[in-house]
């Protein structure tokens, strides 16, 4: 039987700490540590939200509860924009990271913005849809979650995400490239550069057949991956 470990879920734009509920308790069912922080100005924390929150807020948030709880040996795991929150986190702290994992995400360099990474239309949407610094949610169906119950449970709960996240440019020294990182890609997503980015990097790969809100769509699976001794 593998030790306990300790996960740290790390959600994407527009989402909290909630949208990990169904993951986490199979997490926690097989005997793990679990946490999941909802980032300043999201979910429950939208009540802080406004446009000179950025990158750098969000590695705080998590670094904070690295260092609060005082977590070590940490499976620390990004979906989507958190793929730039852990790998910054990550990089700042590698002496609590045992290992990434990133679940359909971006992924930059030193000095890389989202922006940088993101394609023409997804930049063209962010310019068109951004109001006083804030980007309203897309429909859940534009991230692949369709199922009426699904729709119902996540729609309302998405809130605004700050431009600034997007824009800031990633601060790296390195340090996290010696983490040992893996990935999940979910293979029924659109057009965005998760699997390149994967693939530049080097990263292990499982794939998971479903749209990029993984775990709203199949928390179970994806759960059962994040289980696996790499």
């Amino acid at each position: 039987m593998r030790r306990s470990a300790t996960y740290v879920l790390v959600h994407g734009a527009w989402h909290g700490g909630w949208c990990w509920r169904h993951v986490a308790a199979r997490l926690r069912e097989a005997g793990h540590e679990v946490h999941t922080p909802t980032l300043t100005g999201l979910g429950e924390r939208a009540h802080l939200a406004g446009p000179e929150i950025g990158l750098r807020t969000h590695v705080d948030d998590l670094l904070g509860l690295l260092k609060y709880e005082d977590l070590r040996d940490v499976v620390l795991v990004g979906h989507s924009y958190a793929g730039l929150v852990v790998r910054e986190a990550a990089d700042r702290a590698p002496e609590r990271v045992s290992q990434l994992v990133m679940v359909d995400a971006w992924a930059a360099r030193d000095g890389e913005s989202l922006e940088d990474l993101a394609p023409p239309f997804f930049l063209d949407w962010m310019e068109s849809a951004t109001v006083n610094g804030m980007i309203p949610p897309s429909p859940p169906a534009a991230i692949g979650v369709t199922e009426p119950d699904q729709v119902a449970w996540l729609e309302p709960l998405l809130t605004p995400q700050p431009r600034r996240t997007f824009s800031d440019p990633t601060q790296l020294s390195g340090a996290v490239d010696t983490i040992p990182c893996r990935a999940v890609l979910c293979t029924l997503d659109g057009p965005m550069p998760f699997a390149r980015l994967t693939t530049e990097y080097g990263w292990p790969t499982t794939p998971l057949p479903t749209g990029h809100d993984a775990m709203v769509t199949a928390p179970h699976p994806l759960a059962d991956i994040l289980l696996r001794t790499p």
